[in-house]
């Protein structure tokens, strides 16, 4: 469905698009192909000269795979990921809460395992199918507004003017700091270390696991190609991990019966983590989706999920406004900031859990299985991960 590119108040000469996303991550990908999808005329720019191919982000949860059908993106990256069946939250080799997804009421019951560079070259190669490009580098050095549309200046001068900006451009969003919008939070105080590993041992293939230890916790779960990925709380991550580093880990931390033994580390990394939430997603001409509206822990693996839903959603609503619905565009804010809000709350208790002193330990593995005995717990947390609550 197309929508008219100009509106009667302005000559469409005035515009070089209708709407420019800043930023070519998962959510600006997504964007891009659902508005290249409905007709309507758009720009993609990015800073990197190429898609960053590092891993960071793994998973890809049910409801985001059916938000992604009409895209004809969901098929492809469940062709290229692994599906796990259960998330399991272990101390060592005890099971404190086992959740399963195989009961859920979709047609994705499971957790698909897919790193994030696959997850973005999927959406660009339907983007391309589309017609669309992303234009690359281009950095956004400022964003000025007006009543009828937003111009942003690029570092080499040039201008972009658009009836809507989006920033889909991280954390550390330039756009979000130009359109005046404050990101309310703070950060944890340990780091995190990323590393995707070959191991053998005790680690099952269809199973992700969130191992909670008095040193910290460690996530190890399941990726295509025979190799695991490693999530893990550390006070001070190297940046590059190794492969001893990586196995003092998941001896302190990981399973005890049956080791897991790392052969080799294919890719690793650190970063801080935030837990910070726009104080809105809209400013008049400007919106906000992604990481440059929320960011918090990786633990529970929703944040790029979020983002991606996110510009499902405002695809919709910048359809309606470029229709005549102004309206459509605070809607989208109402609806998913809560979202984000919710999101980061889970996030925030799963790391506090893991994270709990070790005097703390065994009253938190007895609420947590006690808990787990009650089949309406588990399936909630397993309505909450994979994100079906909020269809």
């Amino acid at each position: 469905m197309s929508h008219p590119s100009a509106s009667p108040s302005s000559s469409p000469a005035a515009f070089d698009t209708d709407v420019l996303i800043v930023g070519a991550g998962p959510a600006g990908l997504t964007l891009a192909t659902a508005l290249a999808a409905r007709g309507v005329k758009l720009m993609l720019i990015d800073r990197q000269a190429e898609g960053a191919n590092t891993s960071r982000a793994a998973v890809v949860h049910a409801r985001t795979l059916e938000a992604l059908e009409p895209l004809q993106v969901a098929g492809r990256l469940v062709e290229r990921g692994v599906q796990a069946q259960r998330f399991t939250i272990r101390d060592r080799d005890r099971v404190l809460v086992p959740i399963g997804f195989d009961h859920l009421p979709t047609r994705y019951p499971y957790t698909l395992m897919v790193s994030q560079a696959v997850t973005e070259s999927v959406l660009l190669e339907r983007l391309r199918e589309l017609g669309g490009q992303v234009l690359r580098p281009c950095v956004v050095t400022e964003v000025r507004q007006d009543e009828t549309g937003a111009t942003a200046t690029l570092d080499d001068g040039r201008r972009l003017r658009a009836r809507y900006v989006v920033g889909a451009d991280g954390m550390h969003s330039t756009v979000r700091e130009h359109a005046g919008i404050g990101f309310t939070g703070g950060s944890y105080g340990e780091s995190f270390l990323l590393a995707d590993v070959r191991l053998t041992g005790g680690v099952p293939r269809d199973e992700v696991i969130l191992y909670f230890s008095p040193a910290g916790m460690v996530v190890v779960a399941p990726l295509p190609g025979g190799a695991h990925r490693i999530v893990a709380t550390v006070a001070d991550a190297p940046e590059q991990p190794g492969i001893g580093y990586v196995q003092a880990l998941l001896d302190a931390r990981g399973p005890a019966g049956e080791r897991a033994v790392v052969h080799d580390v294919l890719w690793g990394s650190r970063f801080r983590v935030h837990h910070r939430l726009a104080d809105a997603y809209r400013a008049g001409r400007i919106l906000l989706a992604g990481d440059a509206a929320h960011v918090h822990s990786p633990a529970g693996g929703q944040g790029m999920n979020v983002g991606i839903l996110d510009a499902i959603a405002l695809a919709d609503a910048l359809g309606e406004a470029l229709a005549g619905n102004e309206a459509a565009l605070d809607a989208y804010g109402t609806e998913r900031r809560p979202v984000a809000r919710q999101v980061i709350a889970l996030a925030d208790r799963l790391t506090r859990m893991a994270t709990a002193r070790p005097g703390l330990r065994a009253a938190r593995n007895l609420l947590l299985r006690t808990l787990s005995r009650l089949p309406m717990v588990r399936h909630e947390l397993a309505w909450r991960l994979s994100g079906l609550v909020y269809r």
